[in-house]
């Protein structure tokens, strides 16, 4: 008996992409797998080139850089049934239309995780032993601080609250259990019983902020979370406590943030502001308590292989007719980045 076609795929994101998430081994076994050419990488889906390959498309290997899957290009691939994202959230990517057709969706936002939280992991730890700001000083002073400045430093019994038990959220929270801190977490969709489980002793938002040294933010930005640390529930941390923003900067009010930072009140490591990046003028590129790195916490360079490598899995379950491992669900759309 013939074996039966392989699918056809078709890669669509920013091509500067491709040799990371592919490198030579993985592209061979997406060739193995499925009937593609690696060498077309569609960015534009109304390109003459695009329209022919979407044509034959049963399976869409996207990534950064993708255009809105609209009714429009499904119209245009009748015969797409899977797509397979190689980054994380897909809430830009997928409108209505691909749910409606059934179309099955997968992403690679569990291999994303990973770095975001080992980033948070290193800030949390880095920042216990208030480490940006000696560093400042020692740039200047060239000299060792005397104990009565380093007297409130280390990380033994350290209050960490995470808010968001998403996918990085748990990931951090793992990440946590080998060192001596009291964990918190915040997140409205789990119980006490699974935040014990996790290691984290649930609170809501405004306890947790109270009681949290360093505060890391790990919600989805969706409705819900929308500036969910207002002017008012900044006030709740503590002086001198810490935020950590991973996540998206539209979760935080940012006047009322560079308020609190440009007073000294509080401390801050942001990977992600509003906007994004900050204007040029803005005093958080110079404030000795704020550090600012630039959306670097999630995958980069050799990073980026591990979600080429969950794609290529997922086209080989595909081929196989097993389920997904990572596939996104419509009801969960709510409730996710």
């Amino acid at each position: 008996m013939p074996s039966p076609q392989p699918p056809r795929a078709v890669f669509a994101m920013d091509p500067v992409h491709l040799p990371l998430l592919f490198p030579p081994p993985l592209m061979t076994r997406l060739s193995e797998a499925a009937g593609l050419d690696p060498a077309l990488v569609v960015q534009d889906f109304t390109d003459p080139v695009a329209a022919d390959a979407l044509a034959g498309a049963e399976v869409l290997i996207t990534g950064w850089g993708c255009p809105h899957l609209d009714a429009g290009v499904l119209t245009a691939a009748p015969r797409l049934r899977t797509v397979l994202h190689a980054a994380g959230s897909v809430r830009s990517l997928v409108g209505d239309a691909v749910w409606e057709r059934g179309i099955t969706v997968s992403s690679a936002v569990t291999g994303n995780a990973l770095p975001v939280a080992e980033y948070t992991l290193a800030m949390i730890l880095l920042c216990g032993k208030e480490t940006f700001e000696h560093r400042e000083r020692f740039r200047t002073t060239h000299a060792y601080p005397p104990p009565a400045e380093t007297a409130g430093m280390g990380n033994v019994g350290r209050r960490v609250g995470v808010i968001g038990a998403s996918r990085v959220g748990r990931r951090l929270l793992e990440l946590l259990r080998p060192f001596d801190f009291t964990v918190l977490l915040h997140d409205p969709y789990v119980s006490p019983a699974e935040a014990a489980a996790l290691g984290a002793e649930l609170l809501s938002l405004d306890d947790l902020l109270r009681h949290s040294d360093i505060v890391s933010l790990h919600a989805p930005d969706i409705p819900d979370t929308y500036r969910m640390l207002d002017r008012a529930r900044l006030g709740l941390i503590r002086d001198g406590g810490v935020l950590i923003n991973t996540s998206r900067g539209a979760l935080v009010d940012p006047d009322a943030l560079t308020d609190e930072l440009v007073s000294g009140r509080l401390r801050a490591v942001l990977d992600v502001t509003e906007p994004e990046p900050l204007p040029a003028g803005s005093p958080l590129y110079r404030l000795p308590n704020v550090f600012l790195t630039p959306h670097i916490a999630g995958s980069l360079g050799n990073e980026l292989e591990r979600l080429g490598r969950i794609v290529v899995e997922e086209l080989e379950r595909v081929v196989a007719g097993v389920g997904l491992e990572h596939e996104v669900r419509y009801a969960d759309m709510a409730r996710v980045a």
